[in-house]
């Protein structure tokens, strides 16, 4: 599948928000959100221009799209599943990015960030109840068990992920199991176990045009 290799500093000035591209270099004094908080390019400077409400829509599904690192045929393929789906379209869409497995892999803190979660994957160090995945954008279930692959948890990669998982922040929707790096997908996020700087409803409104 094909992947979003813009520099991803200038991706997020572009839309004005920290999105941890770059794990924690994006908390730290080198962001270059922090440092050139305008958008890039010769005019950047000049500040930001006001919106119509198409454009903010748009822009608001770009952001989802670079967030997630998903390019235009797949992040248009899960929002035509959430349509299919019952209940609120903009929160199905939504629980549908977040349990992909990239992306709960990038929650449980396995990884700085999605493009490295995605490469673990592909690399196959990664299992959901106990079998290797390589698909990243495999859907886990309630009560999916994720899990660094035996052998794996002694790659340079993950020499320091104890560290990091001890101080970890878990999204009410999952469990880590800090001991066996594991987690565990408690249930199907809903809205109010999502917090996202996200508006999903202006996605919607986009796509239902």
């Amino acid at each position: 599948m094909g992947r979003n290799l813009d520099p991803k500093c200038k991706q997020c000035r572009r839309v004005g928000e920290k999105m941890f591209l770059k794990g924690e270099r994006c908390s730290s004094a080198k962001c270059a959100l922090t440092k050139r908080n305008y958008p890039p390019g010769v005019h950047g400077g000049k500040g930001r221009t006001r919106q119509t409400e198409y454009g903010l829509q748009l822009q608001e599904k770009q952001k989802a799209m670079k967030e997630y690192r998903l390019l235009e045929k797949q992040f248009k393929l899960t929002f035509l599943k959430a349509h299919k789906l019952s209940g609120n379209v903009a929160d199905n869409f939504l629980s549908l990015l977040e349990t992909r497995l990239d992306n709960t892999v990038y929650r449980l803190n396995f990884a700085p960030s999605r493009d490295m979660a995605r490469q673990l994957i592909t690399h196959g160090h990664m299992t959901v109840n106990g079998k290797k995945v390589a698909i990243p954008s495999y859907q886990v279930k309630a009560n999916d068990i994720i899990k660094i692959k035996d052998g794996s948890d002694r790659k340079k990669v993950f020499s320091k992920l104890n560290e990091t998982l001890k101080k970890a922040k878990m999204p009410s929707w999952l469990y880590l199991n800090v001991g066996e790096m594991s987690g565990k997908v408690l249930n199907q996020p809903s809205a109010k176990d999502l917090i996202t700087n996200i508006n999903p409803q202006m996605i919607v409104e986009f796509y239902s045009r």
